[in-house]
């Protein structure tokens, strides 16, 4: 962030002497913000600003995204040319330092992360104690905060030297812990994890292999994953990262800030959109029963919602959409799926929705989760794993934040002000006595 600019707004209270001057804040991109945490002090009010839509809760150098313009960068670098040209270990190490690795430093990185992918084995009876049926988001988020009982050496985040083992033991093993949460729940045996395939590669290993037959990653599926890794490794502060941030202030473990991010990306309007773009797609059936489902989406009495479609940040075409679409489409043809009613339904739905004015005047453009679960479908992973994917993918991002933030000397525990709406004080009264 950029020190404070000359620019200042002033806020006057009406009916009163009294106003505040506002210094106005710029950072390298985006719009300048207003400093408002001396409101209080000058004119005894604080903001309200539900779901923090017009309110920064912090500085970051690592992502930034304009949602008019359908851009998104990691560090300044277009998400389009790290997508093409870059893998997911790359990126990780982008997110968390700042710069672009040398050849020997991504080498150093990569046998970080790679070395430390194994679990506990007392971590395999924790598996144990979930049901069958548990559903693995439940199971990882249980999972992975309980590593803060087995790693007591990474826990003081004070220091430089235990953050940075924190972060490649969680890089590393989310992908351990999830893999074997799917394989929990089908009843296979836990497949562990090979230091010599790369980080998308071990990962399909490790969901798809069994002792019974070799298996063979296929590259590219292989490429396929790593590039679903790479889009979902960050996205600014959103809710989950935001959650992070929360439980950061205020001095919780690494381990334990992680879990409470997985908890939060599990809710549906967060992590779960792919899976319901699917669902949504079985529901219309058949590409002739699109119109009717668009004039149903229009309705405002029907309660039928357009999956898939629009963004809480994006204002146009989100721009890991279009790389998920031609990856959509690499994956289909590889596994030589020719005709994928899903997809068939997804390109005319796509179709009709960008050439409707209803949608174009209201900016519903497909976004990122439109075609990802298509692609996850077409690797048989099954829907209930999606956002376990979404949760591997976007460790990076959190651990990156949650470093950022502890390394941050203005940081301060987080602590969001209220409006009061309940009853006034009042004297209590004895039971025998009320009305």
């Amino acid at each position: 962030m950029s020190s404070t600019s000359p620019k200042t707004a002033t806020l006057s209270l009406e009916g009163t002497n009294r106003s505040a001057t506002l210094p106005i804040i710029e950072g390298t991109i985006g719009p300048p913000v207003a400093d408002i945490r001396k409101l209080y002090n000058e004119l005894g009010i604080f903001t309200f600003d539900p779901g923090y839509g017009g309110t920064a809760a912090c500085d970051s150098k690592i992502t930034y995204i304009d949602g008019d313009a359908g851009v998104l960068l990691y560090r300044g670098y277009p998400i389009e040319q790290l997508a093409e040209k870059s893998d997911f270990i790359e990126v990780c190490y982008l997110l968390l330092n700042g710069e672009l690795p040398t050849e020997a430093q991504l080498k150093e990185f990569s046998h970080g992360v790679t070395t430390h992918t194994m679990l506990h084995e007392q971590l395999r009876s924790f598996f144990n104690g979930f049901r069958r049926d548990a559903h693995p988001m439940a199971v990882l988020c249980g999972v992975v905060g309980a590593l803060s009982a087995f790693y007591h050496d990474s826990l003081d985040i004070n220091d430089p030297k235990q953050r940075e083992i924190s972060a490649f033991r969680l890089i590393a093993k989310v992908p351990t812990i999830a893999a074997w949460a799917y394989k929990y729940s089908i009843g296979q045996p836990f497949v562990y994890p090979r230091n010599d395939l790369g980080y998308a590669a071990n990962f399909l290993y490790m969901l798809n292999a069994v002792p019974a037959e070799e298996y063979k990653v296929n590259p590219i599926l292989c490429r396929a994953m790593d590039r679903i890794l790479v889009l979902h490794a960050d996205h600014e502060q959103n809710a989950s990262t935001s959650t992070v941030r929360l439980a950061g202030s205020t001095g919780a473990n690494p381990f334990a800030c992680i879990a409470a991010g997985i908890a939060a990306l599990w809710g549906p309007a967060h992590g779960g959109a792919n899976e319901a773009v699917l669902k949504m797609l079985a529901e219309i059936e058949h590409p002739k029963n699109i119109p009717d489902f668009i004039e149903k989406v229009k309705d405002k009495n029907s309660n039928v919602k357009l999956m898939g479609f629009g963004h809480r940040v994006y204002k146009n075409f989100d721009p890991r959409a279009k790389i998920m679409q031609a990856t959509c489409h690499e994956v289909l043809g590889e596994l030589g799926i020719k005709d994928e009613p899903m997809l068939d339904m997804a390109m005319e739905l796509e179709r009709i929705a960008l050439s409707d004015d209803y949608f174009i005047q209201r900016k519903l453009y497909p976004n990122v989760d439109f075609y990802s679960g298509i692609i996850l479908k077409a690797m048989g992973i099954p829907t209930h794993m999606f956002t376990v994917l979404f949760a591997v993918a976007r460790t990076v991002g959190w651990v990156s934040q949650w470093k950022e933030m502890i390394e941050d000397p203005a940081q301060r525990i987080g602590r969001p002000r209220q409006i009061y709406t309940g009853a006034p004080q009042r004297d209590y009264v004895a039971v025998a006595e009320r009305g």
